[in-house]
Parts: structure tokens; sequence; C-alpha cells
């Protein structure tokens, strides 16, 4: 298909005003928002992406998990659409950007089309996915999942929030349950414009990120038994200190995630020590190991070095360990045809670009599994997200948009 021309650009400052009045949905406490899937913040979020879509003639569908559709008609009625998308929900402290430039950059490239009466053969959808950021209802890229066969919806629709609220039950509340059968629809190709969500982009002083794989992860829970006595009167030769285990085995983590530079990362965040008491020696620690790599064999074999080292530790301290993977995911590689357009657009337009592992999850990591997909990504300042001092420039939003327009014409194709 014949690549558009240089020229077709994005209106930035419409981008960036629909990003603020968006923002306003949803406030929370130090500039960013707390959007949390399926309140009633979510439902004023929807209704407003829903306006501007019917505003650029588009049609909306919504299927039983909540996510949303906005379709501009293609001239070919037995093309498959081109999808682009990402989400509106947020973290509970969360920025302005993350998730929401992907939804209102594919909305802005149908209102450039609307504005300079391109049609293209393929028809164009923008999505809305339903929780990708699992603050409330876990897991993360729960309707994404859903749609994509990996998840089963009555699973889904079980998931409770901290409160022991129903996620199907809030998804009929607020009133953005739809008909339309999960996964029933067929993708010629998804796009997801995303902020990168860390520093390499800006250190790097490149406009555009071109996403070519995504990381893979392994969550290992881990448990280090020792014995709890009295901190005070113990001596520290007969101690069986679970915290040692604990302590020790954290920077194994790291040595094991060094070994495979600049391919993988590691740490323990969760962590859960007992009794948890100022005056007595940890009795039994439970944390979880966080193993990421865009490499298969490197996941596997970070995972297969800890369960080979990490018993002989606790051993030496007269503790017991235990392991199990309660968390995994392969690394998925991302179509190279829809990566290719992606580079060939930042390089038409101009735009300084590098090629990018991403290091989060995404909506787009599922839908690979059902579809040709790559993502975009922007830089976003000190690579701070999940944070309401999430920030980007528009410069950069307007870069990632016009590369995101490119590569969804060139997919979609002008119409002669």
């Amino acid at each position: 298909m014949p690549a558009p021309g240089e020229n077709l650009r994005i209106d930035p400052d419409r981008l960036w005003d629909s990003l603020m009045e968006m923002a306003k949905i949803g406030p929370g406490v130090a500039g960013g928002n707390n959007r949390q899937t399926l309140t009633d913040e979510d439902a004023q979020g929807r209704a407003l992406f829903q306006r501007w879509c019917e505003e650029a003639d588009c049609t909306m569908g919504l299927d039983t998990m909540g996510n949303m559709f906005a379709q501009r008609a293609g001239t070919d009625p037995d093309a498959l659409p081109v999808y682009v998308g990402s989400h509106l929900d947020t973290q509970p402290t969360g920025g302005k950007y993350d998730g929401v430039l992907g939804v209102l950059g594919g909305l802005e490239i149908l209102r450039t089309l609307n504005d300079l009466d391109i049609r293209t053969r393929h028809p164009i959808v923008v999505v809305n996915w339903t929780n990708e950021e699992g603050t409330r209802f876990a897991p993360a890229m729960l309707s994404s999942g859903v749609f994509a066969g990996v998840l089963e919806e009555d699973w889904a629709k079980d998931r409770v929030d901290a409160k022991g609220k129903r996620f199907g039950d809030e998804l009929e509340r607020i009133g953005w349950q739809g008909d339309e059968p999960v996964g029933a629809r067929k993708m010629h190709a998804y796009y997801e414009l995303h902020i990168e969500q860390g520093p390499i982009l800006e250190a790097e002083g490149k406009d555009v990120g071109v996403v070519t794989h995504g990381q893979g992860l392994r969550w290992v829970q881990c448990t280090v038994t020792g014995k709890g006595q009295h901190t005070g009167s113990t001596p520290m030769k007969m101690r069986r200190n679970a915290g040692r285990g604990l302590a020790q085995i954290t920077e194994l983590v790291h040595e094991i995630a060094m070994k495979h530079q600049p391919a993988a990362v590691g740490a323990i965040g969760h962590i859960d020590i007992y009794p948890n008491s100022r005056n007595v020696i940890p009795e039994k620690a439970v944390f979880t190991v966080d193993f990421r790599s865009h490499v298969l064999e490197t996941l596997e074999a970070m995972v297969a070095e800890l369960h080979k080292k990490a018993p002989g530790i606790c051993e030496a301290l007269g503790c017991s360990f235990e392991a199990e993977v309660v968390g995994a995911f392969d690394p998925p590689a991302f179509d190279e045809g829809c990566v290719t357009a992606i580079r060939n657009a930042a390089e038409r337009l101009g735009y300084s670009h590098m090629d990018v592992i991403s290091g989060a999850g995404h909506d787009a990591c599922w839908i690979n599994r059902v579809a040709p997909t790559a993502m975009i990504m922007t830089p976003c300042v000190d690579g701070l997200s999940h944070n309401e001092a999430e920030e980007i420039t528009k410069d950069w939003a307007r870069a990632g948009c016009d590369v995101l327009l490119h590569a969804v014409v060139e997919t979609a194709g002008i119409a002669e």
C-alpha cells in the first residue's frame, strides 16, 4: 500500500486540549488523576469519549466486558478494521497520559482524517479497553485478556475489589455493560500509542520509541522459614533468622538479573515478615521475586538459578526455602510488518527514534495473540509514571500521534 505523504499531520493543540479536558474527570490530589476502573469517574470519562467519537461521525460498539469500540467506516465493506487504542482508567495516584494518550491519540487521527476528507479502505476503530491498570480489580489487562481468549469472562467478572465489590456488578452499575460478545471482532491489525513509563527515550534524546518486544515475567513467591526467638536473649550463632534469608536472596536476585544485562531486570517487591515484632527474630519471610525479560530463555534461566541457589543460602542459615511461580507471562514479539510501518513513519516524518522494549504490560501484549500488533512510545519526564507528577510535552505527544497516524493510514490504505 502507498504510504501517506509527509504533510499528513495531526492537530497537536486539539490533541492536547482533549488530554487536558479528560484530565478534569477524576482529578487527583497532586495534579494527576484518580479515575479507577468502573467508578463513577470512569463512567464520566467514557461518556465524554463517546460524545467526542459521535461528533467525529463514528459508531460506538460496546461488548459485555465494557470495552468501547468507536468505528470510522471504510470504503470496503469486506475489509477487516485496523484497531488503535489503549485505556482511560488510571492508578489511584495516576497521571494524565498513561493509557489516555493512546485512546485520545486514536480519536485525533480520526478527526484529522475527517478534516482532510481522507477515506481509508479498511475501517478504523478506536478502542478503550476496560481495566488495563488492574488496580481496583486484579489482574491488569483484564478485559483485553478476555478478548484475546487468555482469561475466562465469568472468572473475570467474579474479580472483587478491596471492599468486596464484584467486577460484573460494578460494570452493570455504571451502565457500561454492552451486549456484544467479547472477542467476536476480528482485526486486520492493532496499534497502541503509549508513554514509555521509563527514562530511556528522554535520556537518549529520542522523539519516538519503536516497540519491538514486550517483556515477559515470572513472579516467584518464596517462603523462608526459620525460628522465632527473642532478639535479646538468643546468641547470634544459635539463630535461625528468616530475615537474613530474605536479605541474602534479595542480593541473589540482583546478581542474577545483572548477569543477563541488558536483557533482564529483577527485584523483590512484596514482602511479609512474621511475626513482624520489634523484639522477635523473624520466623518466616514470604516475598515475591519479579523477573522480567523479552527473551524467554533468559527468563527461564533466571528462575532456574533462583531455584538452584536459594535453598543452599537458607540451609546455611538453618532455615528452609520453598518457592512457586504464581504469575507468568511469556514475552511477546510484535508483528514485523506493523513495527516496520512505525519505523518507516518516523523516518518519513523526520522524527528521531530508536527500538525499545516495553518494560510494562499493556493491552497490546494480549491483542498480539489474535492480531498483528505493534506499539509506539513517547518519552515521559524523568521516566515517571503511575504517579501524579507524570508529565510529557506537547511536542512528544505530537510526534507519537503523527507516527501513529501514518502507520494506521498506511495499514488501512487510502481509498482511490
